[in-house]
């Protein structure tokens, strides 16, 4: 009679003797993995698309390799299972140990990088608002040390280099005075003058980026549109979604009042940051001005993590 294949064990390769070099590894796992999570902010709940990074250590040399479908089935499980927060990503991670008890493994860690949305109003106009995304990445590990969580998120404004205004505002002055001289001036006539002329553009205006990377502990809440807010105040000039023309130059107004090298804007972050210690007692901000002047960028950054 012959057997059927189907009711056959089938081969485990992994269980089977080790034939490779016998040499511990710091991580293995996977990357990339499709993940909706869910989060809870200013009072409302939104699923997002994160993308998932999983890796358990393999001190044991002896051990042939880990159990990935145990870390997958953790993680999709952990998703589906309440919002996403610091002390729900320590529990996911310590099952994860446990998990690879029969590895040797004693340390996890997890990534998960997604964008939020945000609905942002106008500066003037009522009722018109528009969508707004902010990547945002969360770094997770768990040792026999404890638990360290990090949040990063991306947020965009607007710059306008003070020099650069400085030498508009100098050719203004100049144009102006050749045409008006040093005596009396008619005020109707400036003002047709300057609605005609004076609209010197600057060369250093152009959208920029701030990186923010705080310490969280595992009691505390993400709270990611509260740092959002924090950080598009003390830059004053964040971008705009759906905008009318007098929206547009409140915008002007906005970046002409608050002039900033890339270093001006970095300070004002981190003094913002500061604000709000201890809860961002550890923080990092980098700074990035894609400037329309030249084919390179303006960076700079402040602050530690440990």
């Amino acid at each position: 009679m012959k057997r059927d294949s189907l009711s056959s064990p089938l081969p485990d390769v992994a269980a089977g003797p080790h034939l490779g070099h016998p040499l511990p590894l710091d991580w293995v796992g996977m990357q990339g993995i499709a993940l909706p999570v869910w989060l809870e902010e200013g009072g409302q709940a939104q699923q997002v698309h994160a993308w998932a990074d999983v890796q358990v250590d393999l001190p044991d040399p002896h051990v042939k390799g880990i159990h990935m479908s145990r870390l997958y089935l953790l993680l999709d499980a952990f998703a589906a299972a309440q919002p996403l927060d610091a002390g729900a990503l320590a529990v996911v991670l310590r099952r994860m140990v446990d998990s690879h008890a029969d590895c040797g493994s004693t340390q996890a860690r997890l990534a998960l990088a997604f964008p939020v949305l945000r609905r942002q109003p106008a500066l003037l106009t009522a009722g018109l608002a528009g969508w707004k995304s902010y990547p945002v990445r969360l770094q997770a590990h768990v040792s026999p040390q404890g638990f360290a969580l990090t949040l990063t998120v991306e947020i965009g404004y607007s710059s306008t280099c003070p020099c650069s205004a400085a030498l508009a505002r100098q050719l203004l002055a100049e144009a102006f005075a050749a045409q008006f001289g040093a005596g009396g001036i008619d005020g109707i006539a400036a003002r047709d003058w300057l609605q005609e002329h004076a609209s010197l553009a600057t060369p250093h205006s152009q959208r920029s980026t701030a990186t923010v990377t705080v310490a969280l502990t595992e009691q505390a809440e993400l709270d990611l549109f509260p740092l959002i807010d924090l950080v598009e105040a003390a830059l004053a000039t964040p971008l705009q979604t759906a905008v009318k023309r007098a929206d547009e130059q409140a915008f002007a107004r906005l970046n002409g009042a608050n002039l900033m090298y890339v270093e001006d804007a970095a300070r004002r972050v981190q003094a913002a940051l500061a604000s709000l210690a201890p809860h961002h007692a550890q923080a990092r901000v980098t700074v990035r001005h894609m400037e329309s002047l030249h084919p390179h960028d303006a960076v700079a950054q402040a602050g530690q993590l440990a």
